[in-house]
């Protein structure tokens, strides 16, 4: 079914998206100032070109794959995430004097630019008639990027990102195909783009495991990670040629999920690390007595959370209309939950916090997956449950927010290298990035929303975001930063109070344009500009 054609307010929202992340390019661009920042930049133009090609062929019912209805294709801001997070990184790790992981910053970086251009290649592939002067703009572009990475990267690292598409090519094949309208393009590029590269680097960690001296959390993160992403398709597969919902399929589900568990995931994870996981995992969680506090402290808050879920919809069920759906101050309940959990964890102890996230995150896909094919005895339980939260945006067989919830705040945690944190490196506004979720999903994204549903009238030109929204988040930010000072003792803004404002704002602007999931995008672009 074709979509109607954008508006003219509509088609203002997009191109004010892009120039708030044009905003964020440059200014990446102006703090770094390298060959690899012109590649960001020159990538933003062909991906701003594209984007719109795209739009256009989405608007008219034409693409491959069924995508997500309700926004843009949004490969801009997709486009960018990747290889600015990887500049950032590589100059943050250059200060602190680690070659590895400045290394690894550039290959980060080259990788979402390989990943982006080869999404163009494909929007345009597709488009008919072939946009002449868009795919001359990406040639020029996509050349200038393949030139520099080409004398920038050693032989190893090229065949390292060819790898990473190559699993992005196969995946995006795959999944787009089981899950239709549950990504727009540009998330489909973000997250997929995100699982390839994680694969890879478990991958890559595993065949030079005598090497890797890396750190059990990290591989914690990407076994669990790979694990969960490896156990859907495997069921989705199997799901095809039985029916999901019986007995003896749930029976089958939850001994498969035994096996692949104890039988491979487990001992993945004793090859990377050289120790029994859980042992490992139990002396981790109740090392010291402030982890055994924080984990009754976040026991007593996911009570919480599920006596709210069960309450609104005790609400429902009494309620006349069949209808009936949580008001928007009711799912950011959640929001306040979420700033309450991970506050104490990243003040008090971040490698728990790390590892907690990552238990959350397994738990929510495994749940996930319960309710998707109906596994008995709780699937059509959560199924009805969980349905009183859905909005526009799970237009799709699956429910993701909660879980784009959870990895917005939990990426500040993961994605910043810790030996690159110690040596000053993070001083200034850099000591913020752990918050970057907090801020700006936690914090902006919550106020914005309460306060723009309830107060707001002026609304931003082709949104529905209101003014007052913004301007209260902002606000709520910058009391949230102070109250940080206070309470987090390792925290030094070193006056870097000019470049903070900014960054809250911009930020707070795409919130107010942007069409993608929210909570994903904006702690990422939060933490890049905190990073520069």
């Amino acid at each position: 079914r074709c979509r109607p054609q954008l508006g003219g307010a509509e088609g203002g929202s997009v191109l004010a998206e892009a120039a708030v992340v044009f905003v964020v390019v440059l200014s990446i661009h102006a703090a770094v100032w390298d060959r690899y920042s012109w590649c960001a930049v020159a990538l933003a133009v062909q991906a701003f070109y594209v984007q719109y090609k795209w739009d256009r062929l989405l608007q008219q019912g034409s693409a491959v794959f069924q995508f997500r209805m309700s926004a843009n294709s949004g490969l801009l801001p997709a486009s960018m995430v990747m290889p600015l997070l990887g500049l950032v990184m590589k100059e943050r790790c250059q200060v602190a004097g680690n070659p590895f992981f400045e290394r690894f910053g550039i290959v980060v970086a080259a990788t979402g630019m390989a990943v982006a251009l080869f999404s163009s290649v494909l929007a345009l592939g597709i488009t008919r008639p072939v946009p002449t002067n868009t795919c001359v703009i990406s040639g020029l572009a996509g050349g200038v990027i393949i030139y520099i990475m080409k004398h920038s990267l050693s032989v190893g690292e090229v065949i390292e990102v060819l790898e990473v598409l190559l699993i992005f090519v196969y995946l995006n094949m795959i999944l787009l195909y089981l899950l239709p309208r549950c990504f727009t393009p540009g998330e489909a590029l973000l997250v997929l783009g995100g699982i390839s590269f994680v694969l890879n680097q478990l991958i890559k960690r595993s065949l030079t495991v005598v090497e890797s001296q890396g750190d059990p959390v990290d591989f914690f993160l990407l076994v669990v990670v790979v694990g969960m992403v490896l156990m859907g398709i495997f069921f989705s597969t199997l799901f095809v040629f039985m029916d999901s919902g019986t007995w003896a399929s749930s029976i089958f589900f939850h001994l498969m999920t035994c096996v692949l568990g104890l039988g491979v995931v487990l001992p993945w994870l004793h090859r990377l690390i050289r120790r029994n996981p859980l042992l490992w995992l139990l002396q981790f969680l109740f090392q010291t007595d402030t982890r055994i506090y924080l984990l009754a402290y976040w026991s007593l808050l996911a009570t919480f959370a599920c006596l709210v879920v069960l309450y609104q919809n005790a609400k429902r069920s009494s309620s006349e209309s069949k209808k009936h759906q949580a008001p928007t101050i009711a799912r950011k309940y959640f929001h306040f939950i979420v700033v309450a959990t991970y506050v104490p964890g990243i003040i008090f102890d971040r490698p728990l916090l790390y590892v907690a996230a990552t238990v959350c995150l397994a738990v929510f896909i495994f749940l996930e997956y319960v309710r998707y094919f109906r596994i008995k005895p709780l699937g059509h339980t959560l199924r009805s449950l969980l349905s009183l939260f859905l909005d526009e945006r799970d237009s799709g067989p699956l429910i993701l927010t909660h879980i784009y919830l959870l990895l917005g705040m939990s990426l500040p945690i993961w994605l910043v290298p810790r030996p690159c944190t110690q040596k000053g490196s993070l001083g200034g506004a850099r000591a913020l990035v752990p918050y970057a979720g907090v801020l700006a999903v936690g914090v902006g994204d919550t106020v914005a929303s309460i306060f723009g549903s309830t107060m707001g009238e002026i609304h931003w030109p082709g949104t529905k975001k209101t003014f007052e929204g913004t301007m209260t988040s902002i606000f709520a930010q910058i009391i949230s930063v102070a109250l940080i000072l206070i309470f987090d003792s390792g925290v030094d803004l070193n006056y870097s109070y000019a470049w903070i404002l900014g960054s809250i704002s911009t930020v707070s602007l795409l919130e107010a344009y942007t069409t993608q999931i929210d909570n994903l995008l904006l702690p990422l672009y939060l933490l890049i500009l905190l990073m520069a």
